[in-house]
């Protein structure tokens, strides 16, 4: 019996400019299953920033269908699409973006600011996913007291708080050094094991290949999916200037 479906892209596109236009995203066409533990991945300009931003729905396609579960993320108004992310998106960026005045479980309790949950269960489950990623004895510190493999925690535990259909991750590793790194991505299994359906960007192709399956973008295009619908190595079309 087949998983539930948590994200679904139809033939997406996305063109900037028009003085030439600028392909970023050519056809791309997949799905992802609830539970799944996945990479994106791809050289510089084959398109991964532009994939994350259509996927994360901060950015609408040129055309084509994003499903977000079964709602198409076109037909919502901005207030709807919002609300959408909110609750059914969690974000991991290699930069980690915590609020340098604020505590480990403030950043954490901020992953719910917008979802309309009571500040007081904001803080109880930035507790219980503090506890899940190992670091709820640093509840109460400022992140520049922490590591760098604590702070990617720190935005893991925000992402994980919501508890998202979808986590995206971008270059999670890429701001630390390879012990660290091999410790979050310990920490990734840990979580998909457990049950979170996570999408890793990465350019970094021995990582990716670590993951169940690996989705392979060449300027802009899909040229192989190890778990998709594409069985074999498919050649793109030639193209420029993916983002």
């Amino acid at each position: 019996m087949s998983r539930e479906i948590v994200l679904e892209l139809d033939e997406v596109t996305k063109v900037y400019g028009e003085q030439p236009p600028v392909p970023a995203l050519r056809g791309v066409s997949f799905s992802v299953q609830r539970g799944e533990l996945l990479a994106i991945v791809g050289p510089s300009g084959s398109g991964k920033s532009t994939l994350l931003h259509i996927m994360g729905t901060l950015e609408l396609p040129s055309s084509g269908v994003v499903r977000i579960g079964c709602v198409d993320a076109a037909r919502l108004s901005d207030r709807e699409l919002s609300l959408l992310r909110a609750r059914e998106i969690g974000f991991v960026f290699q930069s980690f973006f915590l609020a340098e005045h604020a505590t480990v479980r403030e950043n954490v309790a901020d992953g719910l600011l917008y979802t309309g949950v009571p500040a007081a269960e904001r803080y109880r489950r930035a507790d219980e996913a503090l506890e899940r990623v190992g670091l709820v004895d640093r509840a109460n510190f400022k992140p520049t007291k922490l590591s760098g493999g604590q702070r990617q925690r720190v935005a893991i535990a925000r992402a994980l708080i919501g508890r998202p259909a979808i986590v995206l991750a971008d270059e999670p590793t890429g701001n630390l050094d390879s012990a660290t790194g091999a410790s979050i991505m310990e920490l990734i299994h840990e979580l998909n094991a457990d049950g979170a359906t996570i999408i890793m960007i990465t350019h970094d192709g021995g990582l990716a290949d670590g993951l169940p399956r690996q989705i392979r973008l060449v300027d802009g295009e899909v040229v192989s999916d190890t778990g998709g619908d594409l069985g074999v190595l498919v050649v793109p079309t030639n193209g420029a200037g993916a983002k």
